[in-house]
Protein backbone atom coordinates (compact mmCIF):
# COMPACT_ATOMS: atom_id res chain seq x y z
CA UNK A 1 0.00 0.00 0.00
CA UNK A 2 1.22 3.37 -0.98
CA UNK A 3 1.53 6.51 1.14
CA UNK A 4 0.19 9.46 0.13
CA UNK A 5 2.27 12.84 1.18
CA UNK A 6 1.13 15.79 1.32
CA UNK A 7 2.29 18.19 -1.88
CA UNK A 8 5.29 20.39 -1.40
CA UNK A 9 3.47 24.16 -1.46
CA UNK A 10 5.42 26.28 -3.90
CA UNK A 11 7.14 29.60 -2.15
CA UNK A 12 4.53 32.48 -1.86
CA UNK A 13 5.25 34.98 -4.78
CA UNK A 14 6.09 38.26 -4.11
CA UNK A 15 3.48 40.54 -5.15
CA UNK A 16 4.43 42.85 -7.63
CA UNK A 17 2.65 46.03 -8.44
CA UNK A 18 2.63 48.12 -11.06
CA UNK A 19 4.40 51.30 -10.07
CA UNK A 20 4.62 53.45 -13.23
CA UNK A 21 2.90 52.69 -16.77
CA UNK A 22 5.54 54.19 -19.84
CA UNK A 23 2.70 54.78 -22.89
CA UNK A 24 4.33 54.76 -26.49
CA UNK A 25 2.40 56.79 -29.08
CA UNK A 26 3.21 56.41 -32.83
CA UNK A 27 0.11 57.41 -33.93
CA UNK A 28 -1.79 60.85 -34.55
CA UNK A 29 -5.21 60.03 -35.22
CA UNK A 30 -7.93 60.90 -32.56
CA UNK A 31 -8.02 57.00 -31.42
CA UNK A 32 -4.54 56.25 -30.73
CA UNK A 33 -3.99 59.99 -29.31
CA UNK A 34 -6.86 59.66 -26.58
CA UNK A 35 -6.44 56.12 -25.97
CA UNK A 36 -3.03 57.14 -24.52
CA UNK A 37 -4.38 59.85 -22.62
CA UNK A 38 -7.07 58.32 -21.21
CA UNK A 39 -4.39 55.13 -20.21
CA UNK A 40 -2.17 57.83 -18.60
CA UNK A 41 -4.21 59.82 -16.82
CA UNK A 42 -6.33 56.70 -15.05
CA UNK A 43 -2.81 56.10 -14.13
CA UNK A 44 -1.76 59.45 -12.41
CA UNK A 45 -5.32 59.27 -10.43
CA UNK A 46 -4.91 55.53 -9.54
CA UNK A 47 -1.81 57.23 -7.87
CA UNK A 48 0.89 55.33 -10.48
CA UNK A 49 3.71 57.34 -11.88
CA UNK A 50 2.78 57.45 -15.54
CA UNK A 51 4.73 59.24 -18.79
CA UNK A 52 3.97 59.54 -22.58
CA UNK A 53 6.40 59.17 -25.14
CA UNK A 54 5.47 60.58 -28.93
CA UNK A 55 7.27 58.90 -31.84
CA UNK A 56 6.63 59.24 -35.58
CA UNK A 57 3.09 60.58 -36.08
CA UNK A 58 2.60 60.60 -32.27
CA UNK A 59 4.18 63.68 -32.59
CA UNK A 60 1.56 65.39 -33.82
CA UNK A 61 -0.39 65.56 -30.89
CA UNK A 62 2.58 67.95 -29.41
CA UNK A 63 2.54 70.34 -32.13
CA UNK A 64 -0.01 73.44 -31.11
CA UNK A 65 -1.09 73.86 -34.61
CA UNK A 66 -1.87 70.04 -35.01
CA UNK A 67 -2.99 68.71 -31.69
CA UNK A 68 -6.23 69.63 -31.49
CA UNK A 69 -7.63 69.18 -34.95
CA UNK A 70 -6.71 65.00 -35.44
CA UNK A 71 -8.68 62.80 -37.82
CA UNK A 72 -10.10 59.47 -37.13
CA UNK A 73 -8.55 56.84 -39.78
CA UNK A 74 -11.64 55.57 -41.84
CA UNK A 75 -9.39 53.49 -44.32
CA UNK A 76 -7.86 50.52 -42.97
CA UNK A 77 -9.32 50.68 -40.04
CA UNK A 78 -11.32 47.60 -39.35
CA UNK A 79 -13.22 49.13 -36.37
CA UNK A 80 -14.96 51.28 -38.63
CA UNK A 81 -17.05 48.39 -39.94
CA UNK A 82 -16.68 50.17 -43.74
CA UNK A 83 -15.43 48.93 -46.79
CA UNK A 84 -12.23 50.31 -47.42
CA UNK A 85 -13.14 51.64 -50.55
CA UNK A 86 -15.92 53.31 -48.99
CA UNK A 87 -13.60 54.89 -45.99
CA UNK A 88 -11.33 56.30 -48.87
CA UNK A 89 -14.28 58.53 -50.41
CA UNK A 90 -13.68 62.16 -49.97
CA UNK A 91 -15.51 63.67 -46.71
CA UNK A 92 -15.34 59.91 -45.26
CA UNK A 93 -12.71 60.81 -42.92
CA UNK A 94 -14.01 64.28 -42.24
CA UNK A 95 -17.63 62.96 -41.19
CA UNK A 96 -16.37 59.81 -38.85
CA UNK A 97 -14.13 62.61 -37.07
CA UNK A 98 -17.20 65.35 -36.49
CA UNK A 99 -19.49 62.33 -35.51
CA UNK A 100 -16.37 60.78 -33.07
CA UNK A 101 -15.69 64.29 -31.67
CA UNK A 102 -19.73 64.71 -30.82
CA UNK A 103 -19.63 61.75 -28.78
CA UNK A 104 -16.90 62.64 -27.19
CA UNK A 105 -18.14 66.13 -26.21
CA UNK A 106 -21.39 64.57 -24.68
CA UNK A 107 -19.08 62.75 -22.26
CA UNK A 108 -16.98 66.22 -21.53
CA UNK A 109 -13.94 64.77 -22.91
CA UNK A 110 -11.54 67.69 -23.58
CA UNK A 111 -9.61 68.30 -26.29
CA UNK A 112 -6.42 66.99 -26.91
CA UNK A 113 -4.38 70.38 -25.49
CA UNK A 114 -7.01 70.63 -22.45
CA UNK A 115 -6.15 67.21 -21.78
CA UNK A 116 -2.84 67.42 -21.68
CA UNK A 117 -2.34 70.21 -19.53
CA UNK A 118 -4.80 68.42 -16.95
CA UNK A 119 -2.43 65.54 -17.45
CA UNK A 120 0.76 67.37 -16.67
CA UNK A 121 -1.29 69.23 -13.65
CA UNK A 122 -1.50 65.52 -12.26
CA UNK A 123 2.27 64.95 -12.42
CA UNK A 124 2.52 63.28 -15.78
CA UNK A 125 5.44 63.73 -17.79
CA UNK A 126 5.79 63.85 -21.90
CA UNK A 127 8.94 63.37 -23.90
CA UNK A 128 9.34 63.25 -27.39
CA UNK A 129 11.55 60.76 -29.51
CA UNK A 130 14.82 62.47 -30.96
CA UNK A 131 14.82 60.42 -33.73
CA UNK A 132 11.26 61.08 -35.18
CA UNK A 133 12.12 64.75 -34.04
CA UNK A 134 14.97 64.53 -36.40
CA UNK A 135 13.49 62.29 -39.34
CA UNK A 136 10.67 65.24 -39.44
CA UNK A 137 12.99 68.16 -39.06
CA UNK A 138 11.01 69.44 -36.33
CA UNK A 139 12.62 71.20 -33.22
CA UNK A 140 11.91 70.87 -29.47
CA UNK A 141 10.56 74.66 -29.97
CA UNK A 142 7.80 73.32 -32.38
CA UNK A 143 6.04 71.46 -29.85
CA UNK A 144 3.88 71.76 -26.93
CA UNK A 145 5.68 74.24 -24.60
CA UNK A 146 4.82 72.13 -21.27
CA UNK A 147 6.73 68.96 -22.72
CA UNK A 148 9.24 67.52 -20.43
CA UNK A 149 11.83 66.53 -22.61
CA UNK A 150 13.54 64.87 -26.00
CA UNK A 151 14.89 61.42 -25.25
CA UNK A 152 16.43 58.91 -27.20
CA UNK A 153 14.89 54.98 -27.25
CA UNK A 154 17.99 54.55 -24.80
CA UNK A 155 17.26 57.47 -22.33
CA UNK A 156 13.24 55.74 -22.72
CA UNK A 157 14.62 52.20 -21.36
CA UNK A 158 16.83 53.59 -19.26
CA UNK A 159 13.22 55.38 -17.36
CA UNK A 160 12.33 51.94 -17.55
CA UNK A 161 14.54 50.08 -15.38
CA UNK A 162 13.03 50.42 -11.84
CA UNK A 163 10.58 47.25 -11.08
CA UNK A 164 7.01 47.36 -11.06
CA UNK A 165 7.49 49.47 -14.56
CA UNK A 166 5.58 48.22 -17.63
CA UNK A 167 5.71 49.67 -21.11
CA UNK A 168 2.62 49.74 -23.19
CA UNK A 169 2.62 50.56 -27.27
CA UNK A 170 -0.30 52.57 -28.41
Amino acid sequence: METLEAPVKAPAKKEKKLRKIMIVNSKATVDSVYAALIMANGARMEGIESEIFCTFFGLEMLQPKKMDHLHVATVGNPGMHIPTMLGGLPGMETLATVLMKKEMDKLDIPPVSEFLEIYKASGGKVFACKLALEMFHLTKEDLWEELDDVLTVGDFYNRAQEEGTQILFI
